[in-house]
């Protein structure tokens, strides 16, 4: 099979690595990629948001499965337009990307499907934004109702900050703070059948000890120690299979990765928000760990026939993710500062750690690898245990020289202490 990945990131770094270890992906290839995915499959120059322009490069390259890695893309309808050139397409219709495309939609969703979530009230002026705030106090939560890179929900103590987002979004939702330790749990569906992927658990907030800006993900881990057992089984059964039953009810059935952003809170278990794709960087370390070969797992997910695809088989060892992040991200982030050590990495840690590129690029007069986004790279390692993934991850990450460039230092400490109590 021929697979055509969309996308640039590290989630799609770490989808081309796993696709490229599949003997069954005979040719592999990549638009827009980036400077780490193309050691691993073929790039190609195209907007990720023309669905057209998409459709006529998977038709010329021959693609049996074109797989749309970023949420802009499949909100655009650029799976819509894919499969409307007999090209089997992994990601949802526009309709049903909706579910991430407006946290509005989403909470409407929910609510007929009987999903546990937050309390929330949508917003599209002043009067009802500062009735909101009022309502539930303090912590306040405010999200953009639209796509905002993972950088549009404010979680703050401050009423005027909160305000002051809610008024620069437009439309927001406003809801109840949900506490409780978060996880992130994917699920691959072909608009009936549900597969759950193993749960993680990324870190948002830019500095250690969750402090500072939100920011699109410094990093994660897989497994998650200290959960239930049966929570993967609790999610599918409230919040993953529902959700799905309800869209294909509406006549837009959801197939591809829903992905259930959730807080484990006093009350039970609640629904932060939905993605229509796999998150970064939690793809990174829920990859690491997938023993079953994913080419068949999205071609049966995007043709219809998950049902007959036998279960998932996962090691039994762990993986963490460190994201090495640009001077001033989440803010505008400086770039074009060289990179190095990325092949001491592969000499002295691989396989068992490994450098995803993110924001990258190759410089045309150097040659050298530079930085071209805020979060440039996801280092990730497996080991036996959560201890022994994050100490090769960390050294890995030490090996690496990026000018001005910032990495948490606690992504995994607590769970893998609690782990070796």
């Amino acid at each position: 099979m021929k697979v055509l990945v969309i996308g640039g990131g590290a989630r799609e770094h770490a989808l081309c690595r796993a696709l490229s270890l599949d003997p069954d992906v005979t040719a592999l290839h990549c638009a827009p990629g980036n400077a780490g995915i193309a050691e691993v499959a073929e790039l190609h120059a195209v907007d990720a948001l023309d669905g057209a322009a998409v459709a006529d490069l998977a038709a010329s390259l021959g693609a049996g499965l074109v797989v749309v890695g970023p949420e802009a893309p499949l909100v655009a309808g650029v799976a819509d337009a894919v499969r409307e050139r007999g090209i089997p397409a992994f990601g949802p219709s526009a309709e049903a990307a909706r579910l991430e495309g407006s946290k509005a939609f989403a909470k409407d969703v929910m609510a007929a499907a009987g999903v546990p979530t937050a309390r929330a009230y949508v917003c599209t002026n002043p009067a009802e934004v500062d009735e909101a705030l009022d309502a539930f106090g303090p912590p306040y939560v405010v999200k953009d109702d639209g796509l905002a890179a993972g950088k549009g929900v404010v979680v703050t103590e401050d009423v005027e900050a909160a305000r002051a987002h809610a008024l620069a979004c437009g439309r927001v939702v406003i809801e109840e703070f949900l506490d409780g330790p978060e996880v992130s749990l994917f699920a691959i569906t072909d608009g009936e059948t549900v597969v759950p992927l193993q749960p993680a658990q990324d870190f948002k907030r830019a500095h250690d000890g969750d402090e500072g800006p939100n920011t699109g993900g410094m990093g994660a881990y897989s497994p998650l120690p200290w959960a239930d057992p049966a929570l993967v089984d609790e999610v599918v059964a409230t919040v993953c299979q529902p959700t799905v039953d309800e869209l294909r009810r509406r006549g837009t059935p959801f197939s591809g990765l829903l992905y259930a952003g959730l807080a484990i809170t006093s009350r039970g278990v609640r629904v932060i928000e939905f993605n229509a794709r796999f998150g970064d960087p939690e793809t990174q370390v829920v990859l690491a760990r997938l023993k079953t070969p994913l080419a068949a797992v999205l071609l049966a997910a995007a043709t219809g026939r998950l049902e007959a695809e036998p279960p998932l088989r996962w090691s039994d060892g762990a993986a963490v993710t460190v994201v090495l992040a640009s001077h001033n991200y989440p803010g505008t982030p400086r770039t074009g500062d060289p990179i190095t050590g990325l092949d001491e990495v592969a000499e002295k840690d691989g396989p068992k750690a490994y450098v995803l590129h993110a924001g990258t690029k190759r410089d045309g007069a150097s040659g050298e690898v530079v930085s071209a986004g805020g979060r440039v790279l996801s280092v990730t390692a497996t080991g036996s245990d959560l201890a022994k993934a994050r100490e090769r991850a960390y050294r890995a990450v030490g090996r690496i020289g990026l000018e001005g460039s910032h990495h948490r230092s606690d992504i995994a400490a607590k769970a893998a202490a609690e782990a070796d109590a």
